[in-house]
């Protein structure tokens, strides 16, 4: 790869969405947006995210406003950020409803085959 891929195209241009107030804008609207889908969990999910988040249709504006107020490679990592998360708490609230029993090896499951040697 050349060098010039990594030299921006006006290195006197302001990309104001990396700002502190850019990033603060955009994490009050991401926690707008995450709010809305806890509040309103028991909704079916009727709209599509990135990642194949769903989501009430109650959240759509504030789901516009998540994805105009930030970059899309943040939107993408929020939302499968909010996934993981929320897969997690989901096995480990279920008490056991969805997992099975833990069960550990005996030690004579390990136990080494011995060959008979009958001459």
């Amino acid at each position: 790869m050349s060098k010039e891929a990594y030299v921006p195209r006006n290195p006197n241009e302001i990309h104001t969405d990396v700002l502190s107030e850019a990033r603060q804008a955009c994490y009050k609207a991401r926690d707008a947006f995450y709010a809305c889908l806890e509040k309103e969990s028991e909704k079916k999910p009727t709209e599509i995210a990135s990642v194949g988040l769903l989501y009430p249709s109650e959240c759509k504006a504030s789901r516009a406003k998540f994805v105009k107020l930030c970059r899309g490679s943040w939107v993408n990592h929020f939302d499968r950020q909010y996934c993981r998360n929320r897969r997690v708490h989901r096995l480990l609230d279920d008490k056991d409803s969805r997992r099975g029993p833990l069960v550990l090896p005996q030690p004579y499951t390990f136990k080494p085959t011995t060959t008979s040697n009958t001459s």
